[in-house]
């Protein structure tokens, strides 16, 4: 996929969730007698812009990162006298609060919305059964073996590698241990504790949670046969081609992708005789590996991909589907779940529990966006059901220059009876800008370290 498509799939992902957003703002403002001054999807001079019949000016804008709803305000400048009950600052304390929080949850009834749709078409996915235990890890101790199947992380039910992943990851925030219910291969039960004492940080880094616990999820062998080569990498200028298995690395043997990799990543920058058969005949290829940082640590890199797998077996298949009625509610359940999950996240990042490093900037997102586009529609409603669920938190954390931040204004005001200074409203608003600068910086660093490592 191109740069252009990630590109694209990112702004449809952001112009969807902006316009939900505001729209959640509109419609409140709307029901309460607010008048609305403009709409805009995007920042900046307007692109395209037309006058509702209601009097809004609708716009699309140049810079698509975000929009606004533009609310009539008498401390914006003078307003008609047969306006003022229009007003937002006119209305009661309730009202405005009212207006904030109706764009967080609209973005949570898109989310509730797209799971929905996710659920009542069916969401295929992989069992929780598990592959390689390594040895000493949290994992072994726990009595983990391969061909266990998770059924319940703590209280939770799992059915998918996805939920039993995510419940194992909101169990780590509880520290402590993590309890397993699994099921063997012979179908009997038995009950195990992963003791994660003090490994918190370490296990939230990008990636390393299964490898950290100890196993991995059950997987077909993948055969070291060159599915996809990287422009620009050791592979294409070695000369390897789609279809080229390597069988030897160096003259030790290479028994599938994996063999490959673990031959591979421990000598960066090391020149290595690859063993390959193509169309019959064995040839011997010299190759440059390439170093590549990862986390604290170089690795060596070739730049080929695998040929993808066969079918999988039925036995290890299951698909999440309900009634209309049932899908609501598992919807409902899920994106409450995850916003509990994401609460946590963030209050355990900001407590230095938990890497800094799952901070996620455009760049990711964007990439994100581009892949799950292009794993099909229900992949790429997945992704913005997850976005969405995001938004929804953060634009209620308490940072002034959010719903949240003003909320708290609002509640400030009720309290006191009367609303703050401008001068205190403006200190808000430079230290909400501050936190948030520190907030991307730290997210657009942690794009850019994945983007070059």
């Amino acid at each position: 996929m191109t740069i252009l498509s990630y590109v694209l799939a990112f702004l449809v992902a952001i112009g969807v969730l902006v316009a939900v957003h505001e729209y959640g703002h509109f419609w409140m403002a709307r029901r309460l007698g607010i008048r609305v001054l403009r709409f805009s999807i995007g920042f900046g001079k307007p692109l395209w812009s037309r006058r509702g019949a209601d009097g809004t000016e609708y716009a699309v804008s140049a810079i698509p990162l975000g929009g606004y709803v533009k609310l009539l305000d008498e401390r914006e400048g003078p307003i008609e006298p047969s306006q003022l009950s229009e007003a937002y600052n006119r209305k009661p304390v309730w009202a405005r609060i009212l207006v904030l929080l109706a764009g967080p949850f609209a973005n949570f009834l898109f989310a509730v919305l797209a799971y929905w749709v996710l659920f009542v078409a069916g969401v295929p996915a992989l069992k929780p059964v598990l592959g390689d235990v390594t040895a000493d890890s949290p994992a072994a101790q726990a009595g983990l073996r391969a061909g266990d199947e998770i059924v319940a992380v703590g209280q939770r039910v799992t059915g998918t590698r996805e939920a039993a992943v995510l419940a194992v990851l909101d169990e780590l925030m509880n520290g402590g241990s993590i309890e397993l219910q699994l099921r063997d291969a012979g179908g009997n039960m038995r009950s195990a504790a992963l003791r994660v004492e003090g490994n918190r940080r370490a296990l939230t880094e990008p990636g390393a949670l299964l490898p950290g616990l100890g196993f991995d999820f059950w997987y077909p062998l993948v055969p070291a046969v060159v599915g996809k080569i990287v422009p620009g990498s050791p592979a294409e200028r070695a000369g390897l081609r789609e279809g080229d298995a390597i069988v030897a690395v160096d003259g030790q043997p290479v028994g599938d992708f994996a063999g490959l990799v673990a031959q591979v990543q421990p000598k960066p920058g090391a020149r290595l005789a690859l063993t390959i058969e193509r169309q019959g005949a064995t040839l011997s290829i010299p190759i440059d590996v390439e170093s590549q940082r990862e986390g604290e640590r170089l690795v060596g890199r070739i730049g080929v991909q695998p040929a993808p797998p066969g079918a999988l077996p039925e036995e290890m298949r299951t698909r999440e589907r309900h009634g209309p009625f049932g899908a609501l509610l598992r919807a409902t359940d899920k994106t409450w779940d995850m916003s509990v999950l994401t609460v946590r996240m963030l209050w355990n990042v900001a407590t230095g529990d938990v890497s800094v490093k799952n901070l996620s900037g455009p760049i990711n997102i964007a990439e994100y966006a581009g892949f799950s586009a292009r794993q099909g529609i229900l992949a790429f409603l997945s992704f913005l059901a997850i976005v969405s669920v995001s938004l929804f938190v953060l634009n209620l954390l308490p940072i002034p220059i959010l719903d949240g931040g003003q909320i708290v204004y609002q509640l400030a005001e009720l309290a006191k009876g009367s609303p703050l200074s401008e001068r205190t409203q403006a200190v808000g608003q430079q230290i909400g800008i501050l936190l948030l600068l520190v907030l991307m910086s730290f997210a657009f660093y942690n794009d850019l370290s994945r983007l070059f490592s």
